[in-house]
């Protein structure tokens, strides 16, 4: 199965905290020079992506801790959980915000009681630079996502990614680059007619945005929180790589589960030769599991059971 490294990940996280860190404290001061709703909902979705990329490294750290008693099958799932809570900090802290902010505006601008702006040059200036800053942390999520896709399309990789890391990452940056361009619009057409609701509705349509991303990335996070299985053709290429094994009649069924991004536990049912021997079954049990490791290598846990179709017989 193809997929980013866990240091090409790590990296990819890094340079978006370093950027976003910087963005924010730009914008944060412009916000407050320039009194730009638009220019404070970006401040805080950067300071919010900030604190998702911090979420992000403690879910990598944490996942890779070996098993224990308690979690015989590791901690491989503490990635999906922490990118289950960025995917609630973009929503709560993004998106709400944004918009409360934006209403808040447009509430003041139609009862007569909007301070005005102030220099609203240095946020058109701010939010060039921020949009630069963001280039260089999405062409480094871009570079992660061509090894992620493998030669397969758009649609088809967002199906069968099983590592959150990158895809969060490259959601928050295209988000960030379409809230940064609304705000721009809104401080720009703002500056240009001197009517303030341009900015108010441009915060708005940012605090829409995030929501959009963190609807689709806590439903992603939410079903690999559950258990996901490898994808469809991968569960085809294992079928056919055991049901070619010598001992191996049929292939009963297959179930797998991704307990971690490069983790997943398999468990097979299969009915073998009637003339083997104990020790020949054991013998053909440990070489198939030994040959599944080879062909996927993140195959960690292989159960395999003797037997036959049960409801097979039955029906």
């Amino acid at each position: 199965m193809s997929g980013p490294s866990a240091e090409g990940g790590q990296r990819v996280v890094v340079i978006a905290l370093v950027v976003n860190l910087l963005i924010a404290g730009f914008k944060f001061v412009t916000a407050g020079i320039s009194r730009s709703t638009a220019m404070l909902a970006e401040a805080v979705h950067s300071l919010a992506d900030s604190a998702n990329q911090v979420f992000l490294l403690i879910g990598m750290r944490r996942s890779v801790r070996p098993p224990d008693a308690r979690h015989p099958f590791g901690y491989g799932t503490e990635t999906y959980f922490w990118a289950f809570i960025v995917a609630g900090s973009i929503f709560l802290i993004g998106a709400v915000v944004s918009i409360w902010e934006g209403v808040e505006k447009l509430w003041q601008i139609y009862h007569g009681t909007h301070r005005g702006h102030g220099d609203v040059r240095w946020a058109l200036l701010v939010l060039g630079v921020s949009i630069v800053l963001e280039l260089v942390s999405l062409r480094a999520a871009l570079v992660e996502f061509r090894h992620l896709t493998g030669g397969r399309g758009l649609r088809r990789t967002l199906e069968d990614a099983r590592d959150p890391t990158v895809l969060t990452v490259l959601f928050e940056d295209v988000a960030a680059l379409f809230g940064l361009i609304a705000a721009l619009c809104g401080v720009l057409l703002t500056y240009l007619t001197g009517q303030p609701i341009w900015d108010a509705l441009a915060s708005v349509v940012v605090g829409l945005a995030l929501a959009v991303v963190a609807i689709v990335l806590g439903r992603d996070s939410k079903s690999l929180l559950i258990g996901e299985a490898v994808p469809a053709d991968e569960q085809r290429q294992i079928i056919e790589l055991v049901a070619a094994w010598p001992d191996v009649l049929a292939v009963v069924h297959l179930r797998t589960l991704h307990i971690g991004p490069k983790e997943v536990l398999a468990a097979l049912k299969l009915r073998f030769r009637r003339d083997l021997t104990i020790d020949d079954l054991e013998q053909s049990i440990n070489g198939l599991e030994a040959a599944l490791r080879n062909a996927f290598p993140h195959l960690r846990r292989i159960y395999i059971e003797p037997g036959f179709d049960e409801e097979g017989r039955k029906a």
